[in-house]
């Protein structure tokens, strides 16, 4: 056993030399010698221990991905696109600080987000980032990846957070032997983790750069340099651009080296990450619901190309709403094929002078599909796209209103499908295993046109469907039935009024707490709430008051599915309060603070407000406490903030 413990150390430092460092000290025969004689007595032994080396290789197919819950969010970045957007970003951060600040600056790489699981020094699991919050698991996919560490120092709970991507050389060298060539690396390595078998990832090799410490079960919270220098001393390969800088200038400088070097490195990027280093700062500043406050990243400049407009066809969404989407001539962009673009409605489409038959600008900045840009080019063949008269699905008469064109008719297919599909999707009722292929099914052969109609099927409905054996019948059932409880905000987000997403639902949860009362408000109190507009509340008050809504609301309460809402009980001394923390404390740090203030019932904001009840100054309290002064805010100081913990 001494010597097997030797060559799983002997070969695990041989490994990080060859695949972290890029700097071998043996020949692969040297490595392969040992790593024979490393399996034979493991055979013989029967014990295989957890950082050895043989663990990565692919195993059987597995049946499907398992769902894990990430012990701590992983939030997206919010994106500029200019150098002015980006200054905007430092401005924000400056005020907040009111100090100087440091950032730092590094790749943004575009594969997929990985996030790995480690537990007393041991690698747990890899999972996929998923919504942030829940992720699949591929930890089988992801041991076959030989670049990080099965073992480490640090004897903690510990998440790292990492982006997979496939080198271009090596998707290069793929090519040259695939059946089936793939298109550029971000879909390769997507459908190399996203793969149920793990021998197909080994072989188009995958590598991950870490980038990220997401949870930490001890010590305190990092710095992005701190949390840099932990990846690398526990053998994680880690990007070795690293740039510190102390001002905007130098964070716009270093941006610009990167997108000039981009193309010399043999991974795809596609920007720049540029963080806050201070980890008390990035407490203050806090997250939105999607992205936190602190971070940013940079996206080049879009990548364009002309081709030719074959055609236009309009689909039709959950709302009735027409949109315009072009069909195009197949063209390379930005490492894909394209063969599809967006229009956003006829004025657009007027605007830009696009006609079919012509040739057009196509650019793929941000979005997952291409933009047209304009014409460039007219023929004697081109011709004038249509205004609909009426909706391309069901004929009916279509309005329009604004810059839009809706069809009229609420029982028009392509419009019940998706609004089922909506109405079933993660963040509303997420009911799994449903898919638009499933609504239309529904819709053509079963006559489903209302949200309740989902919760009346049988067995029996689904037995003659194409697709629909027994198990996958019971799995959606079981999911329909799962989700007759869903959180008040998944519902109102599920039912899908006008212009209200998923953080408007969420402050019209918080504020009503339930469907009848949503139900009772009117535009003047619905426009008092933060992410609600004029537009959205005539919209809100008009769906509700539908006869149709009142009544499919009481059939869905009928068929059992109950909304709920979880109202927070933690009181305390600070119950009701909105605090807001600057400056710095002697006995607390910022995070710590925060924490014992929302325990005892408090709200804590990121800056000061109308909203604000409390302001906590502690030394060198900036902007905030002299806007909280302005305010008339009640504004205590930290042995006031003692006395009050204690009561």
């Amino acid at each position: 056993m001494d010597r097997q413990r030797q060559l799983v150390d002997i070969l695990n430092k041989w490994a990080h030399e060859y695949y972290v460092l890029d700097n071998p000290t043996v020949s692969d025969k040297e490595y392969d010698a040992l790593y024979d004689e490393l399996r034979a007595l493991e055979k013989a032994s029967g014990v295989v221990y957890p950082d050895s080396p043989t663990k990565r290789v692919g195993g059987e197919p597995i049946k499907g991905f398992e769902k894990h819950t990430h012990i701590a969010r992983l939030f997206s970045l919010d994106k500029s696109v200019t150098e002015e957007e980006l200054f905007a970003f430092t401005t924000r951060v400056e005020k907040a600080a009111n100090r100087q600040v440091d950032y730092t600056v590094e790749y943004k790489f575009d594969g997929l987000t990985v996030c790995l699981t480690y537990d007393k020094g041991v690698f747990v699991r890899a999972t996929t980032r998923g919504n942030g919050t829940v992720g699949e698991d591929v930890t089988a996919q992801v041991l076959t990846i030989k670049s990080f560490p099965l073992k480490i120092a640090y004897q903690g709970t510990l998440e790292v957070r990492g982006e997979a991507v496939i080198r271009l050389s090596v998707l290069d060298e793929y090519n040259k032997t695939a059946t089936e060539p793939l298109k550029n690396a971000r879909n390769a390595v997507a459908g190399a983790i996203r793969n149920l078998d793990p021998k197909v990832t080994e072989k188009r090799r995958p590598d991950i750069y870490f980038y990220d410490v997401n949870y930490l079960s001890t010590g305190a919270e990092m710095s992005q340099t701190q949390a840099h220098e932990f990846l690398i001393k526990e053998g994680f390969k880690v990007f070795p651009y690293f740039k510190v800088c102390k001002s905007a200038e130098e964070v716009i400088a270093a941006v610009q080296e990167i997108e000039v070097e981009r193309r010399n490195i043999d991974v795809l990027t596609d920007g720049a990450v540029i963080k806050v280093d201070d980890s008390e700062l990035r407490a203050e500043m806090g997250f939105t619901d999607k992205f936190p406050r602190w971070a940013m990243a940079y996206k080049f400049e879009a990548e364009e190309v002309t081709t030719t407009l074959k055609e236009v066809v309009w689909q039709v969404g959950r709302t009735g709403k027409l949109t315009p989407l072009a069909l195009l001539e197949p063209v390379e962009l930005a490492g894909a094929t394209v063969s599809r673009a967006t229009l956003n409605n006829y004025g657009d489409i007027v605007r830009k002078d696009v006609k079919i038959g012509s040739r057009v600008l196509v650019r793929r900045s941000n979005e997952v599909i291409p933009e047209i840009l304009g014409a460039t080019e007219h023929y004697l063949h081109s011709q004038e796209i249509k205004k609909p008269q009426v909706c391309p699905s069901c004929g009916a008469n279509v309005a329009e209103v604004g810059a839009h064109l809706f069809c009229l008719n609420k029982l028009c297919k392509d419009r019940l499908v998706a609004r089922l599909d909506h109405f079933a999707s993660k963040n509303a009722m997420n009911i799994e295993g449903f898919s638009e292929s499933t609504a239309q099914l529904l819709v053509e052969k079963k006559g489903v046109q209302k949200f309740s109609d989902l919760y009346k099927l049988t067995a029996e409905d689904f037995a003659d469907l194409e697709g629909f054996k027994e198990k996958k019948i019971n799995n959606l059932l079981g999911e329909i039935e799962k989700s007759k409880t869903p959180t008040l905000d998944a519902f109102i987000y599920a039912i899908g009024v006008e212009g209200v997403g998923k953080v408007a639902a969420k402050d019209l949860a918080s504020h009503c707490k339930s469907v009848e009362k949503l139900q009772e408000m009117t535009e003047e109190e619905l426009i008092g709430l933060d992410n609600v507009g004029e537009i959205t509340a005539k919209a809100i008050v008009a769906h509700f008051n539908a006869e149709d809504t009142k009544e499919e609301l009481a059939e869905l309460n009928a068929v059992g599915v109950i909304p709920v809402y979880e109202e927070k009980t933690t009181e305390g001394i600070f119950s009701g309060q909105s605090v807001v923390l600057t400056g710095t404390l002697s006995g607390y740090k910022r995070s710590e603070a925060q924490k014992l203030i929302e325990a005892r019932g408090g709200v804590c904001q990121s800056s000061v407000t109308a909203k604000t009840t409390l302001v906590l100054a502690g030394e060198e309290a900036g902007s905030k406490l002299e806007k909280a002064k302005k305010l008339g805010i009640k504004i205590i100081d930290e042995a006031t903030f003692k006395e009050m913990l204690e009561q």
